[in-house]
């Protein structure tokens, strides 16, 4: 099979080496230049990098025993204290690996993992990583104890201290699990009532949807006025944060931001932030933003759109939004595209540029998500129908003697509210 490695020289911090495999080389250069950027943002250089093209990594060793080896020579070559492989290992193949390049190896999962454990300040987003890393670990404790001293089978020898250690921990992993997922389902309650909250107002939501650094977080200052901490980081954002923000119309929409999505996105932390991503569950519509100045845009692009079609909510208003053409030298590619794309725009949230033509965007898929109604509210309910004016647009609205008329589109839970109202 084909194989490529590259050694640096760098003598600072802990000194990884990355590894890739995958089936399409036409990927080799984003997989490394993403694997890179996440090693440097948990605070390890890269001291080499190692690929290989094959169809599917192997069982034993995840790049083949042969492989192996030459990846030895070049971690010792290097003086490398650690190995990181872009895909998640399985106990196994993370076992052996260790035994032949004699210096620790992690995945992709737990690299990220590692990530958003520093990202983590608030004591949802660190239960949200406390709980993806044990999920994480539990099938892989066997592989903690392989160089303990193991009884063989037989009368009187059954179950050795390994075993018994094993299941020991094994039992406090669990119930360490239970106890996280008690006090996240206390957050989700708490998240719900937030949200119920807000839908009393009742504003249409919104949510910022993307790959890391993307810019989410700058265009939720820009659009709002506000000061949301952003960072070009990856994984800047790990809470959702919600804002108001004023239309040019006079409406108003609460705009919240949500973590960033990234490729191949470890499932035990979908699971693990099911709070968080609520908040893209019960949005009215989406604002997808994707860095209009990255070589790779598209593969981000569809990577988020998967994520998106996990979490069954691929079939909601998306506007799509081409962020940072502040970097670009020449637009017109990027204009001709987004003129055969639905609904979709392209800005600098840095410097504000396109964010006029963002706003009527966000105003238009307003509009279709509006419920046109006729109502006719009594007078001692005329509180109505400053609701109608204040979360919808009202067309036209008559007093008569038996009541006021009002023709109107608004929201879908002020149809709610004045369902009694309705007439035809």
């Amino acid at each position: 099979m084909p194989r490529t490695s590259v050694m640096h020289e760098i003598n600072d911090r802990e000194r990884a080496v990355l590894v890739s495999v995958e089936p399409d080389e036409a990927l080799r250069p984003y997989a490394l230049e993403e694997l890179t950027a996440l090693t440097q943002t948990a605070g390890a250089v890269v001291v080499g990098e190692f690929y290989q093209k094959r169809d599917r990594p192997d069982p034993a060793y995840y790049i083949g025993p042969g492989k192996t080896q030459e990846l030895f020579a070049g971690v010792r070559d290097t003086q490398a204290s650690l190995v990181i492989v872009d895909s998640e290992l399985s106990p196994v193949q993370a076992r052996n690996l260790e035994e032949v390049l004699k210096c620790r190896v992690i995945d992709r999962t737990q690299l990220i993992l590692d990530i958003f454990a520093q990202r983590a300040h608030t004591r949802e987003g660190k239960l949200q990583v406390q709980l993806a890393q044990l999920t994480y670990l539990l099938p892989r404790l066997s592989s903690l104890y392989t160089k303990f001293e193991r009884q063989q089978g037989g009368i009187g020898v059954r179950g050795g201290a390994g075993e018994t250690k094993l299941e020991t921990d094994r039992r406090k992993v669990r119930e360490m699990i239970s106890d996280l997922e008690a006090q996240l389902a206390e957050v989700r309650s708490t998240r719900q009532q937030q949200r119920t909250q807000r839908r009393r107002l009742p504003f249409p939501t919104a949510a910022l949807v993307g790959y890391t650094s993307a810019g989410k977080s700058t265009l939720l200052n820009t659009l709002s006025g506000s000061q949301v901490y952003a960072d070009p980081k990856l994984f800047a954002t790990l809470d959702p944060t919600t804002r108001r923000v004023v239309l040019p119309d006079g409406w108003g929409i609460l705009l919240t931001d949500t973590v960033g999505f990234i490729r191949n996105l470890p499932t035990h932390l979908v699971a693990a932030f099911r709070a968080t991503l609520e908040e893209t569950i019960e949005a009215d519509f989406l604002i997808h933003v994707v860095d209009a100045s990255h070589p790779h845009r598209d593969i981000q692009h569809n990577a988020v759109l998967d994520v998106l079609e996990d979490l069954g909510v691929a079939d909601k208003p998306i506007i799509t939004v081409f962020n940072k053409i502040d970097r670009l030298q020449d637009t017109s590619e990027l204009r001709a595209r987004i003129a055969s794309m639905e609904n979709a725009a392209y800005i600098s949230a840095r410097t504000a540029e396109g964010i006029p033509q963002l706003m009527d965007r966000i105003v238009q898929t307003l509009k279709s998500l509006l419920v046109e109604v006729h109502l006719k509210i009594p007078y001692d309910r005329s509180e109505l129908v400053a609701r109608c004016y204040e979360y919808g647009r009202v067309i036209r609205a008559d007093y008569r003697e038996d009541g006021i008329h009002v023709d109107a589109h608004i929201t879908r839970f002020l149809a709610g509210r004045v369902q009694d109202f309705i007439v035809s």
